[in-house]
């Protein structure tokens, strides 16, 4: 796909790894529409891409359904779709106080998980309406992470709902093949945004300590670039991708 002249939304596109690849897609000829949470710098973020800001909360199923019809006429349809919005909390699965709380978990995947499958069912009928170019009408880039595959201790509720949608990338891309728009994912490590930014050298040492290289966390615009490559390859489909310096998780 050809970048120039595109239609994105980003979902969680006010900061972070959303905000980065918001900046890179439109530098590279993209019209830009955010979505994210009310009360971020959102509007901003979106007045300065010359693009359209929609305040969206991803587990408010009426809610993401407006925002997204909103953002779509706002640029006039859709072509890409990143959704980076997500998090998770640090819980065993049972601890001396008793088992884990069933309803927290169900928040972690329903905020992950189902809000994302909600996010690509909403984005890919809008793709689906597009003229093809080169028999393509759109590309999907969702958000997993590699606790999918080495969730550590504490992580049982991020890590399932980081595998669902690893698992869910695959088939939804068989699903959308016959309309043409692709769908994929890309599994980051640390990276540099959020609660991690400000932590110091030594500290972010140690958590990268067992990557091949770079031993360090990530930067947001590997991941924007990353989800540019995506774009600009329709032979990318279907995979969730690691990005993560050859990082596996240890256990704690």
């Amino acid at each position: 796909m050809d970048v120039q002249g595109k239609k994105a939304m980003l979902v969680g596109g006010a900061s972070g790894m959303g905000r980065t690849t918001a900046e890179l897609l439109r530098a590279r000829g993209a019209s830009i529409a955010i979505l994210d949470r009310p009360g971020t710098d959102g509007p901003e973020v979106a007045a300065a891409l010359d693009g359209s800001f929609h305040p969206c909360d991803v587990t408010d199923d009426t809610g993401v359904a407006g925002a997204i019809d909103a953002a779509a006429e706002a640029l006039g349809g859709l072509h890409i779709a990143v959704n980076t919005a997500g998090g998770g909390i640090a819980k065993r699965t049972i601890t001396r106080e008793g088992p884990h709380p069933l309803e927290e978990f169900r928040q972690v995947v329903e905020l992950n998980l189902v809000a994302t499958f909600n996010l690509n069912r909403l984005q890919a009928w809008h793709m689906s309406k597009n003229e093809p170019e080169d028999d393509e009408r759109g590309v999907i880039v969702n958000t997993a992470s590699i606790a999918a595959f080495e969730g550590q201790i504490g992580q049982v509720a991020y890590a399932a709902a980081k595998a669902g949608i690893t698992g869910m990338v695959f088939t939804m891309a068989r699903d959308l093949g016959s309309v043409g728009v692709r769908v994929t994912a890309i599994a980051p490590s640390l990276f540099s945004t959020g609660l991690t930014k400000g932590v110091t050298e030594e500290f972010a040492a140690q958590l990268t300590k067992d990557a091949a290289f770079p031993k360090r966390m990530g930067r947001p615009e590997e991941f924007a670039r990353m989800v540019l490559a995506i774009a600009e390859n329709p032979m990318l489909n279907g995979s969730t991708i690691r990005l993560d310096g050859g990082q596996r998780f240890a256990p704690r």
